[in-house]
């Protein structure tokens, strides 16, 4: 069981089968609606009662009377009256009123879309996802006007959370409809398709799943719909929710499906055969299948010169191994293997460590968990604030512990070292495996020493090599071995080479 706090409201929710208890909370009411319309109006007010944001208008369009319904906020009124308006062209004398309903669900050009109704459980999912709905006397049919009200979005920033100092300056948002918009204003082929899907037995959460024909592997896309269709959920808000519930490894720390929020990058990996998840009220697209490499690159790397990018590459991956592994090392040489330093470093060292009164594995713990705290304070204040607590925060706090001797000056180093090598993994879901990683790696070094290192290393590779993504082996194209892959992975080829025609292994493929 997982809550949610909104505004002080507890939601709770499961992410398994729906109890009996639960199932009441969905309308589910298959009957058909009245040809009176004094009878649909009552029981629109018996369904919505208590709701005052819930409106019932009177509209007469020539010789019909009818009612349109919607939940105020949701539905642009300027837009609905257009449609209204609209509505009034197409009548022509003698028309039924199922007739006229009808004529204009076919003819409509004012609204986006308009679908006809028969039963009342499609009625009330189109008005709590925001349509307007038509009734008429004399009439068993509802017609969906949509027309949602566009200020609910927010408008096109840069994204947050993948700044880049060349590249597009545009961050998707969560609308769905607008985020499909922004990809294909890149990728203008009809080969992109997207379906969309709706997730949630109550929140019916709008989901599309978008994709390259001619690029994407048949399979995986066959997978990843399987896997959308068949998944049991009560309230889906968030991409994190599908995430956990559709990905391969559900008990991994490792990313198993790429996050971001950029069009340009999602147009790209569409490009390589990849599968993207949009989920509207969230500005982070899924994309699957990823692999272990990928949590090391950059949109950036494909704006510069390949040379450079393939630099800055290599760069991210000796980073990344110091910060999964520095403290450990530290941990190791310092407590158990004294042999490895050279004798006036390690004299250094020990003459540093003299006033702490607690051995090297607590004072990284201590240093560690310190700083990951100053991290988050960081990132939950305001962003002159975070950025002012961060750095005075850790400068004070070090500097006061080394002068106290609860630890000593060569931790504050390595602890500094190890956050600052963090921070250059671009992915921020890898970036976390990285950093929870580092800590069960330290408690070995400090029972086994340099083999408590070796030992978490073999378990890593175990571990990541066992992985899949969408039925694709984490570790590819390394691990099984595909040459053609390579030229995206240990180095960036130039562009020319990279966007062709190629399945989710990195062979290139014959159309």
């Amino acid at each position: 069981m997982t809550i949610v706090t909104n505004g002080g409201v507890n939601l709770m929710f499961r992410q398994k089968q729906l109890t009996k208890a639960e199932e009441g909370i969905k309308y589910t009411d298959e009957s058909r609606l009245y040809e009176d319309l004094i009878d649909n109006e009552k029981k629109l007010e018996e369904i919505f009662v208590n709701c005052n944001d819930f409106y019932i208008k009177h509209v007469n369009i020539k010789e019909h009377t009818g009612r349109i319904v919607y939940i105020n906020g949701l539905v642009n009124n300027d837009q609905l009256d257009d449609t209204l308006l609209d509505f009034e062209k197409h009548y022509y004398e003698g028309d039924s009123a199922t007739y006229f309903m009808e004529k204009l669900q076919k003819s409509s050009v004012v609204s986006e879309e308009t679908t006809l109704m028969t039963t009342w459980q499609d009625v009330i999912e189109h008005i709590t996802k925001g349509d307007a709905v038509l009734f008429f006397n004399k009439c068993l049919h509802g017609l969906a006007i949509s027309g949602r009200n566009k200020g609910l979005d927010r408008s096109l920033t840069d994204p947050p959370t993948e700044q880049v100092l060349r590249g597009s300056r545009i961050g998707l948002i969560e609308n769905t409809d607008v985020n499909v918009a922004l990809i294909r204003n890149r990728i203008r082929t009809p080969y992109l398709k997207t379906e969309k899907h709706y997730v949630g037995d109550v929140s019916q959460t709008p989901v599309v799943m978008i994709y390259i024909d001619k690029y994407a592997d048949s399979s995986v896309v066959e997978e990843v719909r399987n896997r959308l269709t068949r998944m049991e959920a009560a309230i889906i808000l968030e991409s994190g929710h599908i995430e956990e519930m559709i990905c391969d490894g559900k008990r991994s720390a490792f990313p198993l499906m790429q996050l971001t929020e950029r069009p340009d990058t999602v147009s790209a990996l569409l490009f390589e055969g990849k599968v993207g998840i949009i989920i509207h009220g969230t500005p982070m697209v899924l994309v699957v299948p990823t692999t272990f490499w990928e949590g090391f690159q950059s949109v950036e790397d494909y704006h510069n010169p390949f040379i450079f990018a393939t630099a800055v590459r290599w760069l991210r991956y000796l980073f990344a191994l110091v910060a999964l592994f520095l403290p450990s090392f530290y941990i190791s040489v310092t407590t158990f293997h004294h042999e490895v330093l050279p004798t006036p470093l390690a004299l250094s060292i020990a003459t540093a460590r003299e006033p702490s009164p607690f051995p090297t594995i607590v004072e990284v713990l201590m240093m560690e968990i310190v700083f990951e705290g100053l991290r988050e304070a960081g990132i939950r204040l305001p962003p002159p604030i975070g950025l002012t607590i961060s750095i005075v925060g850790a400068l004070v706090i070090g500097e006061a512990a080394v002068q106290a001797g609860i630890v000593s000056a060569p931790i504050v180093i390595v602890v500094a070292l190890t956050g600052i090598a963090s921070f250059l993994i671009p992915k921020l879901n890898m970036n976390l495996t990285i950093r929870l990683c580092r800590f069960p790696i330290m408690f070995l070094s400090a029972i086994f020493g340099l083999y408590g290192i070796g030992i978490s290393l073999i378990a890593f590779l175990i571990h990541i090599t066992n992985l899949q993504s969408v039925g694709v082996p984490y570790l590819s194209p390394i691990a099984p071995f595909h040459a053609a892959g390579l030229k995206d992975v240990l180095f960036r080829a130039p562009v020319n080479m990279l966007y062709k025609k190629k399945n989710h292994h990195g062979i290139e493929r014959d159309d």
